[in-house]
């Protein structure tokens, strides 16, 4: 793992400034599904670590149809009594918006999630949509299009956004795609991981995703083996120059929640906590 000071250093190469009081304006969070455990002792764990607020998947028994609204106050009361707050609503799908069958159930269903974003509250739902193709006229992206100008005009009825995640496409053509459309409610969750692990360039998508991003992962990842395919590893142990990500994040115009994640490993729980610790001592979450 890099040292701050070594993180420092090549941050002041890059000609980027830092200073703590820039990173104090984010929060950190961590996303539950990483945890690998039922619900209530997640977030008695989160609330452990001292971050400020968790994302969660709207899945089994936080899915839409399966929460009344007495289940919604409910559930907003747990986060509460443990002093957390959700950053984002996930919403997993089997299939993206790049296909075309069954799209008209799978749109209904990304509604519901953002409806029920709204009631609870972070009003933003970070969505896997899919391949965006790299060509602008490829008819593959025609249907994704089409479900993201609907999605669109829904979140822009009910004030809630939906954020696509980053990594199958470089950052450019996520920007591209999304700025087809003239809402406010389409946006990026940003994961340097993905991009990573998937060879693309995290701080050209950066800059080409500036002003569209609207939550961000601390996800890691590390080159290793005669391929050089990047691999997830716990947040602090890759490849991430933190303080340079973080500085840019912050110089792009970004304030909000670093979500800490880990998809893989048989210490998940550890490795999370130790992360969130990283994220602290780089100033982040101080405020």
């Amino acid at each position: 793992m890099s040292s701050l000071t070594e993180q420092s250093q090549r941050l002041q190469g890059h000609g980027l400034s830092f200073t703590l009081s820039c990173l104090f304006l984010m929060k950190i969070g961590v996303r539950l599904e990483s945890m690998g455990l039922p619900l209530r002792r997640a977030l008695a764990e989160a609330a452990r670590m001292g971050v400020a607020g968790v994302q969660v998947d709207a899945v089994g028994d936080l899915a839409p149809r399966a929460l009344t609204q007495t289940g919604r106050k409910e559930l907003l009361h747990l986060f509460r009594s443990h002093n957390l707050e959700l950053t984002a609503l996930g919403c997993p799908l089997r299939f993206g918006l790049d296909h075309v069958e069954n799209q008209e159930a799978r749109i209904d269903h990304i509604r519901s999630v953002m409806d029920l974003s709204f009631d609870l509250g972070p009003r933003r739902v970070i969505l896997q949509a899919g391949r965006i193709p790299e060509e602008e006229n490829d008819p593959r992206g025609t249907p994704m299009a089409e479900s993201l100008r609907v999605l669109g005009r829904h979140g822009d009825r009910v004030g809630v956004v939906l954020a696509l995640e980053t990594g199958l496409e470089p950052g450019s053509v996520m920007a591209r795609m999304l700025n087809r459309f003239d809402t406010e409610s389409l946006g990026s969750n940003f994961d340097p991981a993905n991009l990573l692990m998937n060879g693309f360039d995290l701080y050209e998508s950066l800059e080409a995703l500036s002003g569209k991003i609207v939550h961000s992962h601390a996800h890691d990842a590390r080159s290793a083996g005669p391929s050089r395919v990047a691999q997830e590893v716990p947040v602090g142990h890759g490849d991430i120059d933190w303080l340079r990500y973080l500085s840019e994040l912050e110089q792009h115009g970004y304030h909000g929640w670093i979500v800490v994640e880990q998809e893989s490993g048989d210490r998940r729980l550890e490795n999370i906590a130790e992360g969130v610790t990283f994220l602290k001592r780089l100033g982040v979450g101080a405020n």
